[in-house]
């Protein structure tokens, strides 16, 4: 079941990425997908890599591009040497499916439109990169505009503070027909932290699911705490992806 699933949710991240694009460029074992309206966001201009090409071909077609995902684990593994020696920086991400036992929470989450959404994330992304340019900012906040493309249904969730202000928000991507579904980029700002805002969010997006879903899973990077708190909310790892940036 789980190398099943394993490729379901490989197929899901391939559609969304070619769905979601302004441009596709296909190749063997490749495609590039671009947006100039998101020019500083990688997820909008990146090669992903959903096929089996050699080491070799994989490091020629990547050089131009400052992010690779390679959906496939012994894929990706065997093309870390090469890209990371040719200066791209290396990370796992687990895949991991819910299990459908935990999540369960007492607070509450609603659906909320973009636009009530962005004002919380551009005051967060603010703080994760005070740095950088206001257009930067604006272009990482407005991408979820193209993820709306990405799947059948795409909804964002969010959780409030006792004041109305959005404490916590995530991506919701769902396919009935595929009976599949995806949260992603789940935050709390740093202003709402500890208070169980998280797992409303997920706890929400897992009822939602549930109507049209048999499948349900998220990314979390390897080596760093959350796959851990996903663990304990009833996710399981089921394999890996690979990601290399510079």
């Amino acid at each position: 079941m789980s190398a099943s699933d394993l490729r379901r949710t490989a197929a899901f991240r391939a559609s969304f990425a070619r769905r979601q694009a302004a441009e596709v460029r296909e190749s063997e074992g490749c495609m590039t997908v671009l947006d100039p309206d998101y020019a500083a966001s990688h997820e909008h201009n990146q090669l992903v890599v959903d096929g089996s090409p050699s080491p070799s071909r994989l490091l020629a077609r990547a050089l131009p591009h400052r992010r690779i995902t390679v959906l496939d684990d012994a894929v990706g593994t065997a093309c870390a040497p090469l890209l990371t020696a040719a200066g791209y920086e290396h990370e796992a991400e687990l895949v991991m499916t819910y299990s459908g036992v935990g999540a369960e929470t007492g607070g509450s989450a609603e659906e909320v439109a973009l636009d009530d959404l962005l004002p919380a994330v551009t005051r967060q992304l603010r703080v994760w990169m005070p740095n950088a340019s206001q257009d930067v900012v604006r272009q990482l906040a407005e991408r979820r505009t193209a993820r709306r493309r990405g799947a059948a249904d795409v909804r964002f969730i969010a959780a409030r503070a006792e004041d109305g202000t959005i404490a916590s928000w995530a991506d919701l991507y769902l396919d009935g027909d595929q009976r599949i579904g995806q949260i992603e980029d789940l935050v709390t700002a740093d202003a709402h932290t500890r208070r169980g805002h998280a797992d409303a969010v997920l706890a929400t997006a897992l009822r939602l699911a549930a109507r049209s879903c048999d499948l349900f899973f998220l990314m979390a990077d390897a080596e760093d705490w959350p796959h851990t708190w996903y663990a304990r909310r009833g996710f399981t790892p089921i394999g890996r992806s690979h990601v290399f940036t510079r």
